[in-house]
């Protein structure tokens, strides 16, 4: 009697038939597929055996069910994409979700590198100067209105210049009578101190600071001999070749303001009314 040879699940007899082995127990074809076969992820069918099986992370298919969830291609070959659980070949995902590039309206292909900015996208090479038309790739740019520029060609065309060195102004700077200039060109012409956020004055079209022009060219009070330069006590009384600070107009004699009020002037003084009567009695 001949020893038994037999399906480890169901005990049918294996002898003239294909069995498949797991862990050293013989299992028959039926019950081998029956325990161990995947279920295909579309069909939702077993995978038997004899099938050509894919799997893409946790799922299962059949070779024939594994296509494009859009266009039905197979993708057996084809590169693909998930999205969410559908699978979708590169065409069919390109088309529903790739950005297209806003130069030459193709495609911006999964993978490859793009440019985004203000919820537009470019191609690497396609994102380019609209002065000198390089690629501007990971430099910085400026855009203007619908165009877009490298620092140098925008520097060039658009970016106001100082008046004193004719360089470009990055940021900042001093406007002054329609002109501008860098904050370390805005000088005194006298001292050369930096004026920007000074107070200055000017003579024609040169700027000074106040000491520099209160030396050069302010007019001195008739009382105190200091410049009247517009600053501070600004306000200035002036009487035929004379001039006085406001605080400085007053009485010779008894020192009352004479702001407002008639006076008497007497040689290199001046009067009120009081003391020019007290004179003449």
């Amino acid at each position: 009697m001949s020893d038994r040879f037999d399906c480890g699940e169901c005990k049918e007899s294996l002898y003239g038939r294909k069995y498949i082995q797991v862990e050293d127990v013989p299992h028959c074809i039926p019950c081998y597929d029956r325990l161990y076969a995947n279920t295909c992820q579309e069909c939702k069918e077993l995978i038997a055996h004899n099938a050509r099986e894919l799997f893409y992370e946790d799922r299962h298919y059949h070779e024939p069910c594994f296509r494009c969830f859009r266009c039905d291609r197979s993708l057996a070959d084809e590169p693909f994409t998930s999205q969410g659980e559908a699978l979708l070949c590169n065409d069919c995902y390109c088309n529903e979700f790739s950005s297209k590039c806003v130069a030459c309206d193709k495609t911006v292909m999964p993978g490859s590198k793009k440019l985004e900015y203000g919820g537009s996208a470019w191609h690497e090479n396609c994102f380019v100067c609209h002065g000198c038309e390089k690629p501007i790739g990971d430099q910085s740019f400026i855009p203007d209105k619908n165009n877009y520029f490298c620092v140098p060609c925008y520097e060039g065309r658009f970016a106001p210049r100082c008046s004193q060195c004719k360089k470009v102004l990055v940021s900042g700077g001093v406007t002054y009578k329609d002109e501008i200039w860098h904050k370390e060109c805005f000088v005194c012409r006298g001292c050369k101190a930096q004026l920007a956020g000074q107070p200055f004055t000017s003579q024609g079209d040169t700027p000074y600071c106040v000491k520099c022009f209160s030396n050069l060219y302010a007019q001195k009070c008739a009382a105190c001999n200091s410049a009247i330069t517009g600053f501070g006590e600004g306000k200035y009384i002036s009487f035929q070749d004379r001039q006085w600070h406001q605080p400085c107009f007053k009485c010779s004699c008894c020192s009352v303001s004479l702001v407002g009020a008639g006076f008497f002037p007497d040689r290199d003084q001046i009067l009120c009314a009081d003391c020019n009567n007290d004179q003449d009695n």
